[in-house]
Formats: structure tokens, C-alpha cells, sequence
């Protein structure tokens, strides 16, 4: 399973490293984020290496594959992109993705989403993706569709 990926537009996909402490920290540090997490805050190191341990644990079983999106200029992490809860019985995945303060504004979402996606379809062979956002995440909602996903529910 290929562990980097690259976008249309030049952003850097890889997977998670314990390097990544500090990237995490920087992403879960907005009070909105909180509640983007199910688990225990992500407000200290060892919380942000258990996230990291967690996704590479999924990685290796197959479940789920989250990237971290990086700047081509500097490698500098400008995000998160997942295709997570994998059911093979029904080749279906879920799409999820945050981003940095430095990111908005720059399309890294979109294009992140978009790469996933299509790596989604051939490379897991999955049939459908879902993607699910709060109704006043504007913002992702607007990700989502220039993304390609269409609304539902």
C-alpha cells in the first residue's frame, strides 16, 4: 500500500510519524477541533503520539489510512486527510479531513480530498465513499462539494 501520495496541485500526502507530535498539536489546538475528536483531548504529547499510534495501527490492519497533507515548499504539515472505517463487506470508506490555520484559503482540503478519493476507488478498490460534516462547518461543506460529493440525507 502506497504510504505517500501527491496532489493535482502539489501538496504532499504521507502517512503519520511520531515526528508529527508537534503538527498534531498545532491541528487539535483550536477549540473547534475538540469536538471533532470522540476521544480524550488531544492537548498534550502523549495524547497526540497515542492519535499518531492509533492510525498507524489502522494502516497496518487494513481499517483505515490517514494522511498527513504537506506543503511542497517546505514539508511543513498543513493537514489531515482520511479514508477510515474501511467495511470490506460492502467496499465502502469514510472521508475525513482537517486543516491548519495555514492551510485555508490555499485549496489544500479539496485537493487532499479529491487525491483520496481517487485513490480510494483504485487502489482500494472501494465502491463508495461517505463523507459527513457538521450543517455549520460551512467551510467543509464547501470541501466536500468542490471535492465532487454530493449531497444526501
Amino acid at each position: 500500500m502506497r504510504e505517500s501520495l501527491m496532489t493535482a496541485d502539489g501538496f504532499g500526502m504521507r502517512a503519520w510519524a511520531e515526528a508529527d507530535v508537534p503538527a498534531v498539536l498545532l491541528g487539535f489546538a483550536p477549540a473547534e477541533m475538540r469536538w471533532q475528536h470522540s476521544g480524550p483531548p488531544i492537548d498534550n504529547a502523549a495524547a497526540a503520539l497515542e492519535w499518531i499510534s492509533v492510525r498507524q495501527a489502522a494502516w497496518r490492519d487494513g481499517t483505515g489510512y490517514t494522511f498527513a497533507v504537506t506543503d511542497p515548499a517546505d514539508g511543513a504539515v498543513l493537514g489531515c486527510m482520511a479514508v477510515t472505517a474501511i467495511d470490506r463487506r460492502h467496499d465502502s470508506g469514510w472521508v475525513s479531513y482537517w486543516t491548519t490555520a495555514a492551510a485555508r484559503g490555499r485549496g489544500v482540503a479539496t485537493s487532499a480530498a479529491r487525491t483520496i478519493s481517487d485513490w480510494a476507488f483504485d487502489d482500494l478498490e472501494l465502491f463508495r465513499l461517505e463523507l459527513g460534516h457538521r450543517t455549520d462547518n460551512l467551510a467543509s461543506c464547501a470541501v466536500a462539494t468542490r471535492a465532487g460529493y454530493a449531497v444526501e440525507g
